[in-house]
């Protein structure tokens, strides 16, 4: 389900992104956005300055631009009779149709290609959608759509027996491995590792096969959690209760979300402020709002992006710690002219909204990953928005079946339509 309502923030940071990345692409920077390329080509013609970043960091001009400046004084300085007009005009119209059948071919080809990256290993089903379909279409033409070498597909069809062979045995790895699991369910990889090497008769099995087939299996030991103080709780006018009660899910899509703050530190030692709207049935990022202040209105404008997101959220569950700006009268206001229901955990109980907690961690590790802090505002508000698009777009949840949470939203309506009799 693609987002049908950009905000002007939304294209400005858009533009900005593809400008601002070293060797960025239309496609590549599309893609990780999840907009059409012509949109994008539209927003860079409406918003852009006609600069961009080239791959080793030094401004370049638009390749957007620059293609339509030649194109114009190509048209000034051409000076050609009526038959050589004709004659280039007639080339030029076989060149478009040519353009027009290939690109006919290749929606038709990727039309077929949209069960294959619902889930699982995005690599893999590359490679068995060429496989799939190379009975029908060229096998390099397909390689191209998708992005792999040919080289790379042709090493992956011969070692397919190995595969089988390989999945069978894990198949049978991990039923044993459930048998340990289920009579001690705090064992982890190490100590199952060394249960199942400690059998009478068996082949011995290395640490790192046993982890990954319970992440495949999702087989984990268990892991109390610690508790972490993050909220300082603000006096309220009216108690709010616990609606959710650590249950983090819904049964289908714009009824319970969470939401919290999280700071994003500069290297100047000031910080940004990050509020989020998360759908619990989805997991999908539905608001979010960045600014220098932890005032009422950070938190408002993530609520209010995430009506612009549903069109609606009357009716709605939202989920909350006791801090200041959710506790505030000017946010009770909006959440009741929105039909928003409040709701809170107990106060400095970072568990009872785990589910915003753990978003804010993850989005941490993955954008910061080695650094401790962002260079500067604008490189923070670059690199955490690309992320945010990314996250519902592109990013697979392990929770939803390793799909991104548009693509579970999409599957899910699609699942509850009344089928044709």
């Amino acid at each position: 389900m693609s987002r049908k309502n950009y905000s002007d923030e939304f294209r400005r940071q858009a533009v900005d992104l593809y400008e601002s990345t070293p060797g960025a692409t239309v496609r590549g920077i599309a893609a990780d956005l999840g907009v059409e390329r012509g949109t994008l080509r539209l927003w860079l013609e409406r918003l852009g300055t006609g600069r961009k970043t080239a791959a080793d960091g030094a401004a370049a001009r638009s390749p957007l631009r620059a293609r339509a400046a030649a194109l114009t004084v190509a048209d000034e300085d051409r000076d050609e009779t009526l038959e050589q007009r004709v004659v280039r005009l007639e080339t030029e119209n076989r060149a478009l149709r040519a353009e027009q059948v290939k690109l006919t071919t290749e929606r038709q080809i990727l039309r077929q290609a949209a069960k294959y990256f619902a889930g699982g290993d995005e690599l893999v089903n590359r490679f068995q959608f060429v496989e799939d379909l190379s009975t029908t279409y060229p096998v390099k033409r397909l390689c191209e759509l998708v992005e792999i070498t040919r080289s790379s597909f042709y090493a992956w069809r011969a070692g397919a027996p190995a595969r089988r062979a390989r999945a069978v045995e894990d198949a049978a790895l991990a039923s044993r491995i459930r048998v340990v699991h289920e009579a001690d369910n705090t064992m982890g990889a190490p100590r199952i590792t060394a249960e199942l090497n400690d059998a009478p008769n068996v082949t011995r099995v290395n640490r790192k096969r046993v982890a990954r087939v319970m992440r495949e299996n999702q087989i984990r030991g268990y892991q109390k959690r610690r508790r972490v103080r993050t909220t300082v709780p603000e006096p309220a006018d009216q108690k709010v209760p616990d609606l959710l009660r650590r249950d983090f899910t819904a049964p289908a899509p714009n009824q319970r979300y969470v939401g919290d703050i999280t700071y994003l530190p500069l290297a100047e030692g000031t910080n940004l402020y990050l509020a989020t709207v998360i759908d619990c049935c989805s997991r999908r990022l539905t608001g979010w709002a960045i600014a220098d202040h932890m005032r009422t209105e950070l938190v408002e404008d993530a609520l209010r992006a995430a009506r612009l997101t549903r069109g609606s959220l009357a009716g709605s569950v939202f989920h909350s710690d006791h801090g200041s700006v959710y506790t505030s009268k000017a946010y009770a206001k909006l959440c009741a002219r929105l039909g928003v229901t409040q709701s809170m955990g107990a106060v400095g109980t970072s568990a009872d909204n785990a589910l915003a907690e753990a978003f804010n961690a993850t989005l941490k590790r993955e954008v910061l990953q080695d650094r401790a802090v962002f260079t500067d505002e604008a490189a923070c508000r670059r690199e955490v928005f690309r992320w945010l698009v990314r996250y519902n777009s592109t990013r697979r949840h392990s929770y939803l079946g390793y799909t991104t949470p548009i693509t579970f939203e999409a599957d899910l309506t699609a699942a509850t339509l009344p089928k044709a009799a």
